[in-house]
């Protein structure tokens, strides 16, 4: 069973989730490229180089599926099963790659695109009139395939949208945004965290959201995730918007709070929710003075939810110094809370363990960094992949000790 879970592949009823109108979706191309691409009803999606279809056409298909466009419309493809390739004694040693090895020209293969030839029919003409073909290894031909494919097939797969996907997705489209955070980073966050449904857990975030999206998905909307962010409003997570929550998930669990608002002693300036009554001149200004009314009782009920404290967790993927955070925030802490910290610098993670070895009401700090290595697994040619990443960055764990001194857990 993986270590992440996936409440988005089905809903709460345990359907399975279809694509809907509204939704982010992740596809896969030929070339193993992975692209978001926004599904409106009645518009008209582009995929890159590979074309456009109706989005008409996937509304309602579930995930997983693969397409390949024809004049904007989708075929289903079939699933593509594994095949064994058997070795022969053919070798590679014979053969010239020479400019003469592949007599269609580019020209000729584009006339071939134009005029409406299936992608397939393009390959087999290449490997028709390819002169070493025949003297490549089976797994050479096999490669040769998927190169082609890859440069000419119009398909695409729908990728579900689990956490795993939708981190490792942002990991290889721009990883600094997500502040390094791979996969297998992010699970151990989780794990350490304990993170689970019904739980109430205190969040930093400047990782666009990746952290809040993984708690999200665990908490499958139920219990309370408190985020402390820079902004007034709301804070923007690009990463929540390709998990494609319903807005149950998100608006009953997800609460958040500036900086500013986290300080008891401060006192918010913001207008006056309460006028007189001969006062209110017209509907409209009365309907400004009930919104404005009700985001003042949220920002007042956040605040005292925050004060309140007992949160089981407090996860920080920030740009801020993680020391300064910590002292902040570790008084809301419940007993035996876990504090878990993620940097892509080992540093600012070896001055905070310092400092809370020698601190009382923290136990066992401890600083670790994951190692993945890919492998490829196919039939005779499981191996390790050529190029890895280099660090999905540095991971400090501590629990909060509840009976101690007083002062005790501040820096």
């Amino acid at each position: 069973m993986s270590i992440f879970t996936s409440p988005t592949a089905e809903d709460v009823n345990g359907s399975i989730l279809k694509i809907q109108s509204g939704h982010n979706v992740l596809v896969r191309q030929p070339n193993g490229d992975v692209r978001s691409i926004k599904i409106d009803r009645d518009s008209t999606v582009v995929v890159g180089r590979l074309g456009s279809f109706h989005a008409n056409e996937l509304i309602g298909h579930p995930y997983g599926f693969s397409y390949e466009m024809v004049n904007k419309q989708l075929k289903v493809l079939p699933v593509r099963t594994l095949e064994e390739v058997e070795d022969t004694d053919a070798t590679n040693e014979l053969i010239n790659d020479g400019e003469f090895v592949q007599p269609l020209t580019l020209e000729e293969i584009q006339t071939l695109k134009q005029s409406g030839v299936h992608a397939s029919e393009i390959i087999k003409k290449q490997i028709e009139q390819h002169a070493n073909y025949s003297l490549k290894t089976e797994y050479s031909k096999d490669k040769y395939k998927k190169r082609k494919e890859a440069k000419y097939s119009k398909s695409f797969t729908t990728i579900e949208p689990t956490i795993y996907n939708v981190c490792n997705y942002w990991f290889n489209k721009d990883q600094n945004r997500i502040r390094d955070i791979r996969p297998d980073t992010l699970s151990q966050i989780l794990t350490m965290a304990n993170i689970q449904p019904g739980g109430r857990y205190l969040a930093v975030d400047d990782a666009s959201g990746l952290v809040v999206a993984a708690i999200l998905e665990r908490l499958g909307g139920s219990g309370m995730l408190l985020t402390i962010c820079d902004t007034d409003s709301p804070p923007a997570y690009p990463v929540v918007a390709n998990m494609n929550f319903s807005p149950d998930m998100v608006q009953s669990v997800l609460i958040s709070l500036n900086w500013a608002n986290s300080e008891q002693e401060y006192v918010s300036v913001h207008a006056p929710v309460e006028v007189p009554a001969d006062e209110i001149r017209s509907d409209r200004q009365k309907t400004r003075l009930r919104k404005r009314k009700a985001a003042y009782d949220l920002l007042e009920n956040t605040r005292e939810e925050l004060f309140g404290g007992e949160f089981e967790a407090l996860v920080l993927a920030s740009q801020y110094e993680p020391s300064g955070i910590i002292d902040r925030l570790v008084p809301y802490l419940a007993g035996s809370a876990s504090i878990v910290a993620h940097s892509p610098h080992s540093q600012p993670l070896v001055d905070l363990q310092n400092k809370l070895r020698n601190t009382p009401g923290f136990l066992g700090p401890s600083l670790t960094e994951g190692w993945l290595r890919q492998y490829q697994v196919l039939p005779g040619r499981t191996h390790p992949t050529m190029n890895t990443s280099g660090s999905g960055g540095y991971i400090l764990h501590a629990i909060k000790v509840s009976a101690v001194a007083p002062n005790a857990g501040r820096f």
